[in-house]
């Protein structure tokens, strides 16, 4: 959540760079976006070399004795940020061009690795030393702890002129980490998000391993995939796969398999390879035939990204595979050919296990659309026998454009309930959440919307009689002729 003084500081910021020559608002965010890798890249290190002497394991820092850039030696303290940063505005600028920026784009050894693709063609675009000096000090300002960073980024995306345009919103962090939490990642997974956008799920996936699998690094196995094998995120924007890559090597991902890729064309021939999906897929309208894989046209010829992305899912999971995909409201009741035959699909051919209705302001400031969160697995042979829904009405924030926390959160008690499925067969229909007979949704044209099944519970009111409430009126006309009559008195005085 951005609090007000961090928001404030960020727009101190964005005025810095608009004042100082920099005004276009992705070049803004991507500067940004460098600095604050540069800086959490000596902070990161400080961290893996404590926790590298706390399990004994040998550690060699980024920032060793003399630090190779080119055919020059440089010191590798003056590419730390707590070092670089107290260095005059000229000395600091020429460190900035020549060495700290030309070591971030060369940090990774392997050329082939997705941070290095990515980080290959950036460029520093902060014009003089004035502008750098006062961006560096504002973003030594920031207190960027805990999700506060990828607060930061939908802050920032918000200030885009094109965000929310073409579905191109960021999932807020408590939402991604609510289906996180659902799924529950093992260091067995393969997880991927073909429209990953800055990675945020990623980002969350691995932050739950880390946090409930803590022997994962002690397997040299385990360790080899964590590192190499099981993260892979696709897109279309070079910026937003650049701060991806910066993230995740920042918190431990050597090699995340992260990829320029249209994953709706022919280009995407990835077939039953994930175990697990993660993903908040565009939510674009409408595509070109041309441009889309004719196998996912094969299950339901439509040109909704929505739709189509939801065949994707299918073909690329493995059979066993999890998924927890945010979709428009749409995709519940939208009655035409390729709606149904997706709902079809996944209830009649895997196992569709819940749908959470969330909030339309949960996407707020950018769009108020109106989502849900299917969880579903992968079977290839049926499953679904009843479907749990819940009926999110809050999600710790207010649903206007300011989203301020509040005490009103279904969150954990989504995770809770989800968790004990038991419990929730007697649960009636009247409540929060409640099972669904498969039979009940067949019979409903394979209608997934929560209101189709919810009941609501009228509670009679007792008026009291005509009689009763005429005399009261009665009553009142004349209240008010006294006072008309005691205002007119005293205007005549």
């Amino acid at each position: 959540m951005v609090t007000g003084e961090l928001k404030n500081k960020v727009d101190g910021l964005w005025e810095i760079f608009w004042t100082g020559g920099l005004t276009n608002p992705l070049d803004v965010i991507e500067q940004m976006t460098y600095l604050m890798f540069i800086r959490d890249l000596d902070d990161s290190d400080n961290v893996h070399m404590k926790e590298s002497i706390m399990l004994g394991l040998p550690y060699k820092s980024i920032f060793e004795e003399n630090v190779t850039i080119g055919d020059r030696k440089v010191p590798g303290n003056q590419l730390k940020w707590s070092v670089f940063h107290d260095f005059p505005a000229q000395k600091m600028y020429a460190n900035m061009q020549e060495n700290v920026f030309t070591f971030i784009k060369n940090l990774h050894g392997d050329k082939e690795s997705a941070y290095a693709k990515y980080m290959g063609d950036a460029i520093f675009k902060i014009p003089t030393p004035a502008l750098l000096t006062k961006v560096i000090d504002g973003i030594d300002g920031l207190n960027l702890e805990g999700d506060s960073k990828g607060d930061l980024y939908e802050y920032l995306l918000s200030k885009l002129e094109s965000a929310g345009k073409n579905g191109q919103f960021r999932t807020p962090r408590h939402i991604i980490q609510m289906m996180v939490e659902l799924v529950k990642p093992v260091p067995s997974d393969i997880i991927c998000d073909p429209a990953m956008g800055s990675a945020g799920f990623l980002m969350a996936a691995q932050q739950y391993l880390r946090k409930n699998h803590k022997d994962l690094f002690l397997n040299a196995e385990q360790r080899e995939h964590f590192n190499h094998e099981m993260f892979y995120g696709f897109d279309m924007d070079r910026t937003m796969l650049r701060i991806g890559a910066m993230n995740m090597l920042l918190h431990g991902v050597d090699d995340p398999n992260i990829e320029y890729k249209d994953s709706l064309s022919e280009m995407n021939t990835d077939k039953e390879k994930y175990s697990l999906i993660l993903a908040n897929p565009p939510f674009k309208g409408s595509l070109d035939y041309d441009g889309v894989s004719a196998d996912l046209l094969k299950v339901a010829k439509t040109k909704k990204t929505e739709l189509l992305f939801l065949v994707l899912f299918l073909r690329i999971m493995k059979i066993g595979g999890r998924a927890a995909v945010i979709v428009p409201d749409g995709v519940l009741f939208g009655s035409s050919r390729a709606h149904k035959a997706i709902r079809k699909e996944l209830i009649e051919n895997h196992k569709l296990d819940a749908v959470i209705s969330m909030p339309s302001g949960v996407f707020k400031p950018y769009a108020g659309v109106s989502t849900a969160i299917l969880l579903f697995t992968k079977t290839g042979a049926g499953g679904t026998d009843k479907v749990w829904f819940y009926d999110m009405k809050a999600d710790g924030r207010t649903l206007d454009d300011k989203r301020q926390e509040i005490e009103e959160n279904d969150i954990p008690d989504i995770i809770e309930r989800f968790k004990n499925l038991d419990k929730e067969i007697d649960r009636k229909r009247t409540d929060k959440s409640f099972m669904v007979p498969k039979q009940d949704i067949v019979d409903n044209s394979y209608d997934l919307s929560i209101n189709k099944y919810k009941e609501i519970e009228y509670v009679p009111v007792e008026y009291p009689p005509t009689s009763e409430i005429m005399a009261n009126i009665r009553e009142l006309e004349m209240e008010i002729g006294k006072e008309m009559d005691e205002l007119e008195r005293l205007l005549e005085l």
